[in-house]
């Protein structure tokens, strides 16, 4: 039964450790966990390794553990925004294990399978394959790639009911759905939490995966880059 807390704090205090394995949902900063994500970091966990697709931008998602120092490892797919994270990693004071985007995906989505690992073309011959497996199928490489199953997932839904069933809006839809089969324990925040049952053919998430639920805080919608055209002159 998914158990329905009334603040993100309470939702985490007491599942987040030192050295815990954490995955997060989220692309950029569209469908970020936001309060779940500040609720880890005023828990002041430190050493945690971070499962990604990327570790947001200075200052906003996960860029605020990076601020806080409480990362140790990152596994993502793409980290071209954040400074932080740069220097950090340029100090050695961050891990960072880069990731074929396709092959996280993947690798979340069969540790939520219980899939151990799995072969993939996508990165053979490049230093993605260094250290693992190679196998020959039909006269084509592949490499072994492992499932990855955290400590803790973080996710956050559109709209979910009072078992746990949740569904997605638009782009945030991203890597939550993935990210949020992937953990031994899971935590959604939702922006809207009914008390009548999901439309079953509608849900996207179903609730055996959520062990716990949050109301997320209202807040305005972060956009990482804002790109717009020049106003022009109305034509008369």
């Amino acid at each position: 039964m998914t158990q329905i807390h009334s603040k993100a704090a309470a939702a985490v205090q007491d599942v987040v450790h030192d050295g815990a394995t954490i995955a997060v949902g989220g692309f950029g900063l569209s469908g970020n966990p936001f309060d779940l994500i500040e609720a880890v970091r005023d828990s002041q966990a430190t050493s945690l390794t971070i499962v990604s697709n990327n570790m947001g931008i200075d200052g906003k998602g996960l860029g605020l553990l990076l601020e806080n120092h409480q990362v140790s490892k990152v596994v993502a797919s793409y980290v071209g925004e954040n400074k932080l994270f740069a220097q950090q990693y340029l100090t050695g004071e961050l891990e960072v294990e880069f990731v074929p985007q396709g092959t996280l995906a993947e690798r979340l989505r069969a540790g939520g399978a219980g899939i151990a690992g799995f072969y993939t073309k996508t990165g053979v011959g490049t230093p993605v394959a260094e250290g693992k497996e190679l196998h020959v199928f039909d006269g084509e490489t592949y490499l072994l790639e492992r499932g990855i199953v955290a400590d803790l997932a973080l996710v956050h839904a559109y709209r979910a009911d009072r078992f746990g069933n949740m569904i997605y809006r638009h782009s945030a839809r991203n890597f939550n759905p993935i990210v949020a089969t992937a953990g031994r324990i899971t935590i959604a925040e939702a922006e809207d939490i009914l008390v009548e049952p999901l439309d079953p053919n509608t849900i996207v998430t179903p609730g055996i995966f959520v062990q716990r639920l949050v109301r997320s805080v209202a807040r305005e919608k972060e956009i990482e880059q804002r790109t717009v055209r020049p106003r022009t002159a109305a034509q008369r």
